[in-house]
């Protein structure tokens, strides 16, 4: 027990880091986190104490993998249900968009220009086809914008696209097996029991100092995401469904979602992005720049060069265009995955693994950084948001 302590404290001391460099840079604490995590890790391989910050311990995984699933459960209780109704045209049309052009635009890249077998190729195509939910709702929590409905907009259309990658992945490398359907039956089970069982749970036991709710809440949570797993899925995404589902229940209590978000993003998230930046390899990327960067530049431009016309449609300011645009152009979570995914089933090589997580994980930084830097739509923000706040916990 005592070095599990160390390490978390190790953690905490780059958490708090992160926080304050965070405020007096004003960029989001989630970017700063991959970034420090990323530059801590490579100091830490120079000096020979890499493995003793158990970046592959199952307790640090459960804590980093929590982190997704509350998260991105927190992202969904942000789009009610009447919302994401009367924002449906918009959310379908750039979410499929956000997904099928980075996906034909990567595979492109990677077969013809860096000489990939098809099978790898498609695997780079998927997991650089996503957005990045963590870090945009990280974001959007941060400026005040997950009210408006601007941002419940931005946080839809990821949904869609994240989705898309998640079909993808299952129909081109993951077998349709009978473990698919029990994971989509209870699935749908759970979802059409859950508001009602959870607002009699509130009328009952609600407002103890035993948080049932969050009890409930979280063991929902996990129960759905080992459920995920054992099917071949993913574990954020019926976290992001049951989020949904729950938003209106969610909204009747801003207390208890608070409260919520203060436990999320006080102590699970920090180790998420904080392990998620120790998987760039700087010496991988600096010894052959041209593969990070025709794959960088292959994600980026051609979500930009997709989306761009399309969200033009619906927003008719610049630094709204824009900023929707970047946002959209990030990925992390579901990249990652996708990557680990082909490396696990050896479809791709350790060294493709390296420069995909790479990618994927600058496209959480530098997009995000533009936006928040030049094209924040200020006129958007609530008012008493100054753009980012970081007043969470």
């Amino acid at each position: 027990m005592e070095s599990i302590f160390l390490v978390s404290f190790v953690w905490f001391t780059l958490a708090v880091l992160a926080a304050v460099v965070s405020f007096h840079v004003k960029i989001s604490s989630a970017l700063v986190e991959i970034c420090i995590g990323t530059v801590f890790a490579y100091c830490a391989g120079c000096f020979g104490f890499l493995d003793h910050l158990a970046i592959n311990s199952d307790w640090l995984k459960f804590v980093a993998s929590s982190g997704a699933v509350l998260l991105t459960f927190l992202a969904g209780t942000e789009l009610e249900p009447k919302v994401l109704r009367r924002k449906i045209s918009e959310v379908s049309v750039v979410g499929i968009i956000g997904f099928f052009a980075p996906f034909l635009g990567c595979a492109a890249v990677a077969k013809f220009l860096l000489n990939w077998d098809s099978q790898a190729s498609l695997l780079c195509g998927v997991a650089l086809s996503t957005t990045s939910m963590a870090v945009v709702y990280a974001v959007m929590l941060e400026t005040g914008l997950n009210k408006t409905d601007y941002g419940k907009g931005i946080l839809g259309s990821c949904f869609i696209n994240d989705l898309g990658t998640v079909i993808a992945l299952g129909l081109i490398f993951s077998p349709f097996t009978f473990k698919t359907v029990i994971f989509v039956s209870i699935t749908a089970l759970v979802m059409i029991l859950l508001p009602s069982v959870s607002r009699w749970m509130t009328l009952v036991y609600g407002n103890r100092t035993a948080a049932i709710r969050t009890k409930w809440a979280v063991m929902i949570l996990f129960g759905l995401s080992a459920l995920a797993l054992w099917s071949g899925s993913e574990a954020v995404l019926p976290a992001y469904i049951m989020g949904i589902v729950l938003a209106s229940f969610s909204a009747e209590d801003a207390f208890w979602l608070r409260r919520f978000r203060t436990l999320t993003v006080g102590f699970f998230t920090p180790i998420y992005f904080l392990r998620a930046g120790t998987f760039v390899s700087l010496p991988a990327i600096l010894s052959a720049p041209k593969v990070f960067i025709f794959l960088f530049l292959g994600k980026v431009l051609s979500k930009i060069v997709g989306l761009f016309p399309v969200i033009s449609i619906y927003r008719k300011e610049k630094s709204e265009r824009c900023y929707y645009t970047l946002l959209m152009s990030t990925g992390l979570t579901f990249g990652t995955i996708s990557a680990l995914y082909g490396l696990s089933n050896k479809i791709i090589t350790q060294e493709q693994y390296s420069f995909l997580v790479a990618v994927v994980i600058a496209s959480a930084v530098i997009p995000t950084m533009i936006a928040e830097y030049f094209f924040q739509p200020l006129h958007l923000f609530p008012k008493h948001t100054e753009a980012p706040t970081n007043k969470i916990g």
